[in-house]
């Protein structure tokens, strides 16, 4: 996204431009994620790897709504969970064990969202798992994966069966609990997270309508996840589609600073 120039002078002091940039572009999403309804009270987590072989990243502040997150007060955590710099907020213990997990366990896993939305849950419950017969389940073929439910995720033990579980996927469907997706930038992850929650929107209110549902090919399957990972224009379309998330909302990115 293009940001002001004024927005950008409000970096605090010490803070590398770079870092700035991610702050502003991840509390933009927990902008948009308020206003599409995707909000657990002060629950879930979107986090954001930063450069470097640290590899910190930011997460919320644990007692905030996500219309009051800012790029000032996100909190930079190390994957031991704890604050690299001072923050008045505590951080989630749920949120690190499974954000740090994979943060620490996949190159690629820059961006990681997970929410407990009612139809992400409505799914999450089902034996079967996510159905791939409609045009949005279509295009997630061959990228989703099942962890199973351990309880409220507190417990360290639980990371590498997460890390598992997920494999080389990108969108995990933790039983009974939730939905995650992981990407390689914000806007990216944004456009998955769509994708999944308007899979399981569509197959929840399917599943209350009477008569068989028509089962796609496999095939066809294919060429829809292939058509959606090739979809143009290539490189813009996520970075499009956020800004039109944040028009629709009516999010001013100087909103976004928080000093």
């Amino acid at each position: 996204m293009e940001y002001s120039a004024a927005l950008l002078a409000r970096r605090p002091g010490g803070m590398a431009e770079e870092e700035w940039r991610s702050r502003l572009a991840l509390a933009a999403c927990y902008r948009i994620f308020d206003a599409l309804g995707w909000t657990e009270l002060i629950y879930n987590h979107i986090t954001l790897r930063l450069a470097g072989p640290e590899r910190h990243y930011l997460i919320n502040p644990f007692g905030l709504n996500y219309n009051e997150v800012t790029a000032a007060n996100l909190i930079k955590v190390r994957l031991d969970g704890s604050a690299v710099d001072p923050t008045p907020h505590p951080v989630n213990r749920a949120g690190f064990i499974i954000h740090s997990a994979i943060h620490g366990a996949r190159e690629d896993a820059h961006c990681i969202m997970h929410t407990h939305t009612t139809a992400g849950m409505a799914i999450a419950k089902k034996q079967a798992g996510l159905s791939h017969d409609d045009f949005y389940g279509a295009i997630l073929t061959g990228r989703v994966a099942y962890h199973d439910f351990e309880g409220i995720s507190l417990r360290a033990g639980e990371q590498p069966r997460l890390v598992e579980s997920l494999g080389k996927c990108d969108v995990l469907i933790l039983r009974n609990h939730g939905l995650l997706v992981v990407e390689r930038d914000v806007p990216a992850a944004l456009r998955l997270m769509w994708h999944v929650q308007r899979a399981c929107e569509i197959q929840t209110l399917a599943q209350a309508v009477n008569g068989p549902d028509i089962v796609l090919s496999d095939a066809v399957r294919r060429q829809s996840a292939a058509d959606a990972t090739n979809f143009e224009p290539k490189g813009q379309l996520e970075r499009l589609l956020m800004e039109s998330m944040l028009r629709r909302a009516g999010i001013g990115l100087d909103s976004l600073a928080g000093v």
